[in-house]
């Protein structure tokens, strides 16, 4: 059963092992982010992995968001 949990992005168990993909692709939100974090421009992803862009961007602002919830404990 896929749930979709932000804009254009889904966990489906059957799919990349349910981690977040872009909806209506196979494509890991990781990938993406990662790509574009190793260089690529949002062009260069969106070419190569068939995306539109407001996909990638979708994929940037889900990211965003996570980082935003994420509390670090200093000790």
């Amino acid at each position: 059963m896929k749930k979709q949990i932000f804009p254009h992005i889904i966990v489906d168990p059957k799919v990349r092992f349910g981690k977040p993909i872009i909806e209506k692709t196979r494509v890991p939100v990781d990938v993406v982010v990662g790509k574009i974090a190793g260089g690529m421009s949002v062009d260069e992803v969106m070419k190569e992995y068939e995306l539109t862009r407001q996909q990638v961007l979708a994929a940037l602002k889900y990211a965003t968001k996570l980082v935003e919830e994420e509390e670090v404990a200093l000790r």
